[in-house]
């Protein structure tokens, strides 16, 4: 859980930084002081939308690996009857590691794109 509470951690910072360059954005286009505070006012509240769907994804893909090394352990052991139910689980966190793997490789994509764009 520590990583997943630093990686959130990071967050707030990185949309205040992408909230102060559009309101940036928005006082050269003419916008004033009233658009960068509605933009930044925005962002926070994007920001606490994502952050509580990018730590509820991240609790259930630690909910699913803790339940596939459950059942792995009681298969070792021959507590588990089905051992049907540990192949479907394993395969469930796989899939889903696979996928947060991909969300965070798209999302550090868009970050890096975002920090060569020219002002």
């Amino acid at each position: 859980m520590g990583a997943i509470s630093s990686i959130l951690g990071l967050l707030p910072g990185a949309a205040q930084a992408a909230g102060a360059g559009a309101g940036a954005t928005s006082a050269v286009g003419g916008a004033g002081a009233a658009g960068a505070t509605g933009n930044a006012a925005a962002a926070g509240q994007a920001n606490g939308q994502f952050g509580n769907s990018m730590a509820s994804a991240l609790d259930g893909l630690n909910a699913s690996q803790n339940n596939a090394s459950d059942l792995a352990v009681k298969a070792a052991t021959g507590d588990l009857t089905d051992v049907h139910n540990y192949t479907i689980a394993a395969a469930e966190a796989n899939l889903a590691t696979e996928f947060t793997v991909q969300m965070r490789n798209r999302v550090v994509e868009t970050f890096n794109e975002i920090m060569r764009m020219q002002i």
